[in-house]
């Protein structure tokens, strides 16, 4: 009976479908190869399909950044949707590494963030269009990995121009019960 047992569970740890579902890791698995220019990730997402780039500003010893890598950002529903959709990037506010920014001058990261989202809490994701516009950002972590899927469904919808993300949040948390 124990080996029976012990057979079961292993078939059950093994099983396709409990791996699908397992957590992937955030880093690499989530974000894209940095190019280190903006306009290379451009047109890297145009190539590919994608509407455009979302950066992930982060800073070192963020909870709240560990937390969504972790939580969320490893997940691989939310990294499948992601990525179908944009351009992955991480950028450090605090970060002394250069970046070619959507006008093509080289800047570092800290003053990239600053200058497009004047940042002070961490995380903040902004979503850029093929243009180099942003199209919305949102700051701070999600509760949990279905909420940041809206968050991207926001996004891609073209709802960001019309209604606010907790107004849209509350709707489809409204209409899932």
């Amino acid at each position: 009976m124990k080996t029976g047992l012990w057979i079961v569970i292993g078939l059950w740890l093994v099983s396709p479908v409990w791996a699908a579902d397992a957590p992937r890791g955030a880093p690499p698995q989530f974000f894209d190869a940095v190019l280190g220019s903006l306009p290379d990730e451009i047109a890297a997402a145009k190539k590919s399909g994608q509407m455009g780039v979302m950066v992930m500003f982060e800073a070192e010893d963020c909870a709240w950044c560990e937390k969504m890598k972790a939580g969320v950002l490893s997940q691989p529903t939310i990294q499948d949707y992601f990525h179908k959709h944009f351009r992955l990037l991480v950028m450090d506010i605090n970060g002394d590494a250069a970046v070619t920014d959507f006008s093509g001058k080289s800047v570092r990261q800290r003053d990239f963030a600053f200058k497009h989202d004047r940042l002070g809490a961490t995380p903040v994701f902004s979503f850029f269009d093929l243009n180099g516009q942003v199209m919305t950002r949102y700051v701070g972590g999600t509760q949990d990995a279905e909420e940041f899927r809206r968050l991207g469904e926001y996004v891609v919808s073209g709802q960001w121009k019309s209604v606010k993300f907790s107004d849209y949040q509350r709707e489809r948390s409204a209409g899932s019960r």
